[in-house]
């Protein structure tokens, strides 16, 4: 069992950044891709980013927050970070973690365990 608390959500101008963080508790954490995921108004859920277990595992990421976005993990302190630049108004959704068996399972949306979800609103 894992159970994912995300922060850092918040209010930001355009071009601005912010680091989303999500702590994870459960033995089992670091047997496990995460992910983030968000979920803009009027729109389906769309994953955003996602990484291996090892702490310098592969990532991967959505076409439109690649160069701007980067995810990392500490598995010692068992979280993953979302580390968010050059921000736009089009990346406001609320962001959830993830925790999957697979980077690809986490990249078409299967996921074993979501967290509540933190809100993110870029300014024009």
């Amino acid at each position: 069992q894992v159970q994912l608390v995300e922060s850092g959500g918040g209010l930001v101008q355009t071009g601005g950044s912010l680091r989303l963080s999500c702590a994870a508790s459960g033995r089992s954490f670091g047997n496990y891709a995460m992910g983030w995921f968000r979920r803009a108004p009027r729109k389906e859920r769309e994953f955003v980013a996602a990484i291996t277990w090892g702490s310098g595992g592969i990532t991967s990421a959505t076409d439109s927050v690649k160069g701007r976005f980067t995810m990392s993990r500490d598995n010692a302190k068992n979280t993953v970070y979302l580390q968010m630049n050059s921000l736009k108004p089009e990346d406001t959704a609320v962001y959830y973690c993830a925790a999957g068996t697979t980077v690809r399972a986490l990249q078409v949306g299967n996921a074993d365990y979501w967290g509540q979800g933190t809100q993110v609103t870029v300014s024009s």
